[in-house]
């Protein structure tokens, strides 16, 4: 395994032993995912932590994320048994690469799960997540994705590449026409819906032109509402936000809904 670690401040152990913020640990005692997104916040976002010079190697750095290698570092520490009060960093890699690329095989940057259609798509088969919503909500919307074809000036692997542009552009094919379950905005209340629990994976659906998702994080239930810790690039950190997941919803005009997905425990 080809493995690049960022920086080594908050990776790990300390990730393990340290609660960010003591106010929210009791509200994640029975839930691992919880806990450990309690853990980051406040932790600096940082987009394209991922895209970096040279050939595609799996990165660990947990001192900068975004609102998707956030949830990916969640998930990869709540999927790792805990030996002796800690988690062996192999273990977290080889979890997080699983998560991170198809079928926890990395080869080039099209490998790694780009769309979170396929990013749940490859958790689902791979049995460490579960739809929730496929089983809770009736609502569905058909899948069209063209987005990073259409706009490789915006990554920079595929900016110069027009080859990796034919094989993204490959992918959203294969990806496209996929039926998925949603819950609509104006479906989801306030305090949430009972079937959503603390510590699941969030997903906001988005009307963009060419993309499934357009933010992640994950749920909270505080004062009464459901909420979400997410990377939030306009506050520049990781946050749970103030807003009810409804309210953030309303607020933005091309969010359309939420998809919630379940570690499998």
């Amino acid at each position: 395994m080809t493995m690049r670690i960022i920086k080594q401040t908050y990776l790990i152990a300390s990730c393990i032993l340290a609660m960010a913020s003591a106010s929210y640990a009791q509200e994640a005692d029975d839930d691992i995912m919880l806990k450990n997104a309690i853990k980051y916040l406040g932790t600096p976002y940082m987009a394209h932590t991922l895209d970096l010079d040279g050939p595609e190697e799996l990165i660990l750095n947990c001192d900068e994320v975004d609102c998707t290698t956030l949830v990916e570092y969640v998930l990869a520490e709540s999927l790792c048994p805990i030996v002796n009060g800690d988690v062996s960093e192999g273990t977290f890699a080889q979890k997080l690469q699983q998560i991170r690329y198809r079928n926890g095989q990395i080869d080039g940057y099209v490998s790694r799960l780009h769309y979170f259609t396929e990013w749940a798509n490859n958790g689902l088969r791979q049995g460490i997540l579960e739809d929730v919503t496929a089983q809770k909500s009736p609502d569905t919307q058909t899948v069209q994705l063209s987005y990073m074809s259409q706009h490789p000036q915006e990554y920079k692997q595929l900016a110069n590449s027009p080859t990796t542009v034919a094989q993204m552009q490959q992918i959203e094919q294969a990806l496209s026409g996929q039926v998925v379950h949603y819950v609509p905005k104006d479906k989801l209340p306030y305090n949430g819906l009972s079937w959503i629990k603390n510590g699941d994976i969030i997903a906001i659906t988005t009307n963009i032109p060419g993309l499934d998702v357009a933010h992640m994080g994950i749920a909270f239930y505080a004062d009464g509402k459901l909420t979400l810790i997410h990377a939030s690039s306009a506050e520049g950190k990781v946050v749970a936000s103030n807003l009810a997941l409804s309210q953030l919803l309303k607020n933005n005009n091309t969010w359309t809904g939420i998809r919630v997905l379940r570690m499998k425990k």
